[in-house]
């Protein structure tokens, strides 16, 4: 009897050992679970929304949910990454954002969530630099030409951006740090009305990322006179960088970097910035991003967090040392 007692005493043991282990796995489900939502803090046909939509098919075959994008534009992004910020950290919510998302840790004194307590770095996905474009009846030409007018005339060149605290607004606030001259900043409601006047010539100065600049500089329309990188750009490549044109640290672009709610497990962090970086790395994807003018990057989360926290300290140091104040 006592031999029968000893044995079913192992026997329960050993089950009670194996439902402990099974338990915890039974408790948590497969992910993704349900279709995975990327917020986009900004309207649909831009830059980031592109970006986010660039993913959305690999995304959907390689995690086998739908992945649903949802445009939550206004208030310089800040609408959208407050979304992301309080969403579930189940790994069913993302983001996307741009570099107004590290500006506005500097630009608004008191934000609705903390960017480095709430929310995570998932993959930086791609960075497409800036390139200058004067108007054609612009006093000058190219970027010596530029400086030099600008020095010599304080206050009488105007740029223009795609509102105050964007990436065009940064960059051309760090042209002016860099060269030493003062130009007048003319902020406008996005990319397309700030174009139109400088084809039409109200303004002789923009910089913008590469798609919207293109086709007009091919038609002749507006020249283009540097890029804000190390290196050119390959759909560019007779458009040379500012640094080898002698400025030093004349550097700014606009990227795109998925982001998550802080408290996301790590191992679904991990799991779709692999997914992510899989896709951005795929031939079809870097054709894309180069007719884009756009270079590839795909990061770990840590090399994500790391690129976000210098971002943040290198526009805000620009924004004060430029004074530059929201309108």
């Amino acid at each position: 009897m006592s031999r029968d007692i000893s044995r079913r005493t192992l026997v329960q043991a050993a089950t009670a050992a194996l439902a402990s282990v099974a338990l915890p796995s039974l408790a948590q489900p497969a992910w993704p679970s349900k279709p995975i939502k990327i917020i986009v803090p900004y309207t649909a046909g831009g830059f980031t929304d592109q970006m986010a939509r660039l993913l959305q098919v690999g995304l959907q075959k390689q995690l086998g949910q739908p992945v649903v994008i949802d445009n939550k534009p206004g208030a310089n992004s800040i609408i959208g990454v407050d979304a992301v910020a309080k969403a579930a950290p189940d790994g069913h919510t993302f983001g996307v954002v741009i570099p107004a998302f590290t500006a506005n840790t500097t630009l608004y004194p008191k934000l609705p969530y903390n960017p480095r307590k709430d929310l995570v770095g998932v993959s930086l996905m791609g960075v497409s630099p800036l390139v200058a474009a004067v108007s054609l009846n612009a006093p000058f030409k190219d970027t010596r030409e530029l400086i030099a007018y600008a020095k010599a005339n304080p206050g009488k060149v105007s740029f223009a951006s795609s509102g105050s605290g964007s990436a065009a607004h940064l960059t051309s606030e760090l042209l002016k740090t860099l060269t030493q001259t003062f130009m007048v900043h003319i902020p406008y409601r996005g990319a397309s009305p700030a174009l139109a006047d400088l084809l039409g010539g109200q303004v002789p100065l923009f910089l913008d990322p590469p798609p919207n600049l293109i086709q007009p500089a091919k038609a002749g329309r507006i020249r283009l006179i540097g890029v804000a990188s190390e290196k050119r750009l390959p759909i560019l490549p007779d458009v040379p960088t500012f640094v080898e044109q002698g400025i030093p640290g004349m550097l700014g672009s606009t990227w795109a970097s998925m982001i998550a709610p802080a408290g996301t497990p790590r191992d679904i962090v991990k799991r779709m910035s692999e997914a992510v970086n899989q896709i951005i790395h795929s031939a079809e994807t870097r054709a894309k991003l180069e007719a884009m003018g756009t270079f590839a990057e795909g990061t770990t989360p840590e090399a994500c967090d790391t690129f976000l926290a210098a971002e943040t300290a290198k526009w805000g140091k620009v924004i004060r040392d430029a004074g530059v104040q929201l309108d």
